[in-house]
């Protein structure tokens, strides 16, 4: 079940405008649960960002070298008005904030926050694809996703993430780890 947040969220509060983006959530380093939990938490408090519902936390078989930890994965809604770039390196800064340096395409990570939708916009920059160039090719993302918008459409291929999901080889094992996610959000006192 999704799970929304209660709370004002983001620095624009509950009026804020914008479009509304899919991010894929991943960990498999230290206590990958709970830096999920942390990043969900950053992304909302981001200025121009407001946190609407994220997934259940699911455990995940790696893609790539199979001789590394399992992943935690999850899918939040959020509203934004930054633009694709702006986002982008918000969403960079997070990654940083929490620890996470370069290191092999695929391999162990503290954190990894994704751009999957940013409303139906297609956008094909340098170092950003949207939609995520590998999202209709990952049960790990696509199931969290269905969960939240199982009738969201992907814009290049013109297909809900439902089916996807159901057109999907993917071998991969996904399975639900934590049902709920909590956030705690900061009150201002």
């Amino acid at each position: 079940m999704p799970h929304h947040l209660p709370g004002k969220q983001g620095s624009s509060g509950e009026g804020l405008r914008g479009i509304v983006v899919f991010i894929g959530i991943g960990a498999n380093l230290g206590d990958p649960a709970a830096q999920c939990r942390d990043a969900v938490q950053s992304v909302g408090v981001t200025p121009g960002i407001r946190l609407l519902r994220c997934s259940s936390l699911y455990r995940t078989t790696p893609v790539g070298p199979a001789d590394q930890e399992w992943f935690i994965n999850a899918v939040a809604e959020i509203r934004t008005e930054l633009s694709p770039v702006e986002l982008f390196r918000a969403l960079k800064a997070i990654e940083r904030q929490m620890g996470r340096t370069d290191g092999p395409r695929w391999g162990p990570r503290v954190i990894d926050l994704d751009i999957l939708l940013y409303g139906q916009e297609v956008v094909d920059l340098e170092g950003l694809k949207i939609p995520h160039s590998e999202m209709h090719r990952r049960r790990f993302v696509l199931a969290p996703l269905c969960e939240l918008a199982s009738y969201v459409i992907h814009p290049v291929f013109g297909v809900s993430a439902h089916g996807l999901l159901d057109r999907l080889i993917d071998p991969g094992v996904v399975e639900i780890y934590a049902p709920e996610l909590t956030v705690k959000t900061k009150v201002k006192g």
